[in-house]
């Protein structure tokens, strides 16, 4: 998925009944006249950065827009792709051409019926080399997607083409078992078409944002909150019971977890929980923890010494104590890391959990005499005595702080380096880490559909979003050749190569394995935990306290 980063502002009542709905005095699932539906949502730890299904890349915006847009199908709770804007498909013999047929009651928030050219308008956009899109790598699988994107095929060659107005045909450079589950994410959203060519900026205000889910966007007071409404032109409406999701921009989990206690919020996630509180409010039952397929990590930038050196990188990674910092700085349920493909995702071939089928490549304590032998050598390969100034960048967040701080201090008892910490809004952040601005950053990766390669395709070679410019063409060839067959015994063995020459490398440092945590007052109901680790408020509703 998505960065968050990969992690996770007072609401203003306007009407009492909503302020007694928001507050847990809502009515039954339907609804009454006397108390609307309104749930206040604490899920926002920051401004969206891109409200553009194009261009958008995190799981701040990502939240905004499964809500607000749909793909050709969605996420079932079991992780298996079921109807969206189209309601049925026909693949070819061997899964390389797909026909879709399009919900004739399927509307865009402002009465426009949604179209497939809205679909092939959207997807040739993110292939298009001048929008530079970061997720252009997940349309590559479309026939001549990815030499579009290279500038060395014709837009007209890609392969998605709009029949007619309901009928969408997509042919796929080779069998693509999870590109079903794919269609689900963001980045394959419709954009419309009509809108979009008469206002470029159409997704960066609510008085002109277009979309097609279960919600709409009516007010995006920038830095302060978003407020979404159900949809009266989607095609499920009758499924969607709340009238009103309200999002405010939470910085500070205190702040939240405050809110959430008061009864201002009715359901949030790590967002309202502060990490200190975190431990005791699992215990004590306040909060509930999931396992989900989500890595959180650190990054090198590989092209500025002295992290060019493999050593030195690796060094840097032995020297961490992942065991510690699960225990005693996040203490949210989450597992030390020994590889980068996370638990809970799944060895297609073994029918296994992946990390199961594959040895540990990081130890959960840290090996620190392996990483100052490292170090030395890696300093000698460099003709060095000194490091230069090392700085650890990270997006403004008290979670993100502690975990930085705990490895800082790894690094000086284990390595005798001293580290200076550098945090930074969320938009900047992404800025700084995408231009190359930066030694060492954490990110969070949250799977874009159920399959490892959601997790190894990031670093290929300029790769949209390899952050650490690493490159080895041994790796890319492996990714290639796992991408270029549906046997999946094959797949899986080229990928379990492919990641253990990144652990090699290690261009980026496994910290831990993600836990879900998150705060659900008793009144919600209804609300879906998807494997991909989006929350699904689509049939969410509120009962009386």
């Amino acid at each position: 998925m998505s960065k968050h980063l990969t992690k996770m502002v007072a609401l203003l009542a306007i009407l009492s009944m909503t302020f007694l709905a928001a507050c847990g005095g809502g009515s039954d699932a339907g609804g009454t006249e006397e108390a609307k539906q309104v749930l206040n949502a604490g899920y926002a730890p920051s401004e969206p950065p891109d409200l553009n299904p194009n261009t958008a890349t995190d799981s701040t915006s990502g939240f905004v827009l499964r809500h607000t847009m749909e793909g050709l199908t969605r996420m079932s709770e079991d992780g298996q792709p079921i109807p969206g804007v189209a309601d049925k498909w026909e693949p070819n013999e061997d899964g390389t051409k797909i026909t879709f047929h399009l919900r004739d009651d399927a509307k865009w928030s402002n009465g426009d019926p949604v179209k497939a050219e809205d679909f092939e308008y959207a997807w040739k956009r993110v292939l298009d080399p001048e929008t530079a899109a970061d997720y252009a790598y997940q349309l590559f699988y479309l026939k001549n997607g990815e030499k579009y994107n290279a500038g060395k095929a014709d837009k007209d060659e890609v392969g998605v083409k709009a029949v007619d107005d309901k009928t969408l045909e997509v042919e796929l450079e080779k069998p693509t078992p999870y590109f079903m589950s794919l269609t689900s994410f963001y980045t394959l959203f419709p954009v419309n078409k009509s809108v979009a060519e008469e206002n470029k900026d159409w997704a960066a205000d609510a008085k002109t944002f277009v979309g097609n889910g279960p919600f709409k966007l009516k007010e995006w007071k920038h830095d302060e909150k978003l407020t979404l409404v159900k949809n009266e032109n989607y095609w499920n409406k009758g499924k969607v019971k709340l009238d009103q999701i309200n999002l405010p921009i939470i910085t500070d989990a205190k702040t939240g977890y405050q809110q959430y206690k008061s009864g201002e919020l009715d359901v949030g996630d790590s967002t309202i929980l502060p990490t200190e509180l975190v431990a005791s409010a699992l215990e004590k039952g306040e909060a509930k923890s999931d396992k989900i397929p989500a890595s959180y990590f650190y990054m090198f930038n590989t092209k500025e010494k002295p992290f060019n050196n493999a050593k030195i990188r690796k060094a840097f990674a032995l020297a961490i104590d992942r065991k510690s910092i699960v225990e005693n700085v996040s203490q949210g349920g989450q597992g030390p890391a020994t590889g980068f493909v996370p638990w809970q995702m799944p060895d297609h071939a073994e029918e296994k959990p992946w990390v199961e089928t594959r040895e540990d490549y990081l130890q959960p304590t840290a090996q620190a005499d392996e990483a100052k032998k490292l170090l030395e050598e890696g300093m000698k390969e460099e003709g060095i005595d000194k490091l230069p100034e090392i700085a650890i960048s990270y997006n403004t967040d008290e979670g993100h702080k502690k975990i930085a701080e705990a490895i800082q201090q790894m690094w000086k008892k284990n390595l005798d380096v001293d580290v200076k910490l550098n945090n930074m809004e969320w938009k900047v952040y992404l800025d700084k880490t995408k231009s190359g601005d930066y030694q060492i950053g954490r990110l969070g990766w949250l799977p874009d559909y159920i399959d490892p390669m959601t997790f190894m395709d990031m670093w290929v070679t300029g790769g949209g979003n390899n952050d650490t410019k690493w490159s080895n063409k041994k790796y890319d060839k492996l990714i290639k050749e796992a991408k270029s067959t549906d046997d999946q015994k094959v797949r899986m063995e080229k990928m379990h190569e492919a990641e253990e020459l990144l652990m090699e490398e290690m261009p980026i440092m496994p910290i831990y394995f993600y836990t879900q945590n998150y705060m659900q007052q008793d009144y919600v109901k209804g609300v879906k935990r998807l494997p991909d680790t989006s929350t699904d408020f689509s049939e969410a509703y509120l009962t009386g306290k």
